[in-house]
């Protein structure tokens, strides 16, 4: 898609201010951009950031899925992910369910995982589409590469201002481990009155998203109604997801939100979307990290619920069980729905109706 064409997202629409953390200023330490990250990562779990130098590499996997959702259904169902939990390769609309009713999705994926781009040109995880192998040199390795650098940094300044022991969090999220960490494009139809991606927390740690048009939307601590945020050109959004919170002990959020069509005259353009998810090591468990830093164990000794910090699985564990549940051959029920979801809990059940 043409940047230069696309619609301005529209004026009187009513959008949340995230906080912008300048990624170059962290990079170096600068304490007063550090503090801003932490007040967004502790307040709200979504931030805006600028100067992290991926535009380019973001630019030509916005190529890549287009190349690649061009492809005829049949080829593209060949890499298609299955129902047993993992998500690397194609998604295809329907597949997915956005609520506890069933109501199927109307997105399809592609999906890249980490360990693949770093094994690159060896097999780590699976087989994709030409389109994807065309680019992975040029374009798929150097955008997971730049990701994972921007991520680990971040990773860092939580690190010590969670007061844990030097790599604590590097060590979780080990480069040669394998992982559910992936980059994921998205295509979604213009389809009014729908949600093309239902409310949820992200699975793993850090989601680095890049989005040209309007539709996400977070459901803000306190509020009665989800709210937009508006993309903002060389901006990236970034977000926590479930295992943050658990090993910081509710310190870090991980905030619900969805994706639905975007607003205006944006709501007839189809929609692509871009990110990288970094997720723990398929064998590290998913615990406060309370042995490790007296504030976490301060804040789990504080928490309504500690038990919740303790979920005594892998991340492997975790994240498919969440995959495997929202699939919809995988339905039941409504049980089948709400064994999908992350650390949002009962807050799912008041904002669904919202």
């Amino acid at each position: 898609m043409d940047t230069a064409s696309i619609p301005p997202f529209p004026d009187d629409i009513p959008t949340h201010p995230l906080l912008v953390v300048d990624y170059e200023r962290v990079k170096v330490g600068d304490p007063e951009e550090i503090e801003l990250l932490w007040t967004a990562a502790t307040k709200l779990g979504f931030w805006y950031l600028k100067n992290h130098g991926v535009d380019e590499e973001a630019s030509g996997m916005f190529d890549m899925a287009a190349e690649t959702m061009a492809l005829p259904m049949e080829e593209k169902m060949k890499y298609e992910q299955g129902d047993d939990g993992m998500s690397f390769g194609y998604k295809a609309a329907g597949a997915n369910a956005v609520d506890a009713s069933g109501m199927k999705d109307t997105a399809q994926f592609i999906n890249i995982a980490k360990d693949d781009a770093v094994a690159w040109p060896a097999q780590a995880r699976r087989a994709y589409p030409s389109t994807v192998n065309a680019r992975m040199d040029s374009t798929i390795v150097p955008f997971i590469e730049k990701s994972l650098a921007v991520n680990n940094t971040l990773l860092e300044v939580f690190n010590d201002r969670l007061g844990l022991p030097k790599g604590t969090l590097l060590q979780k999220h080990l480069r040669e481990e394998y992982s559910g960490s992936e980059s994921r494009c998205t295509f979604s139809p213009p389809i009014m009155e729908r949600q093309v991606i239902g409310a949820h927390t992200d699975f793993g740690s850090l989601s680095f998203l890049h989005n040209r048009l309007g539709g996400l939307q977070v459901f803000v601590p306190g509020a009665e109604t989800w709210q937009y945020v508006k993309p903002i050109p060389g901006h990236a959004f970034c977000n926590l997801g479930d295992a943050m919170a658990i090993f910081s002990g509710g310190i870090l959020r991980s905030n619900l939100h969805r994706v639905v069509n975007p607003p205006g005259a944006q709501g007839a353009l189809y929609r692509f979307s871009l990110v990288y998810f970094t997720r723990p090591g398929n064998s590290v468990v998913l615990r406060a990290l309370t042995e490790e830093s007296p504030m976490i164990a301060q804040a789990v000794a504080n928490a309504p619920d500690p038990t919740k910090y303790n979920t005594g699985v892998t991340s492997y564990d975790w994240f498919t069980r969440r995959i495997k549940n929202q699939r919809i051959k995988n339905r039941k029920g409504p049980e089948t729905w709400m064994a999908s979801r992350g650390t949002e809990h009962t807050e799912l059940t008041k904002v669904e109706t919202s």
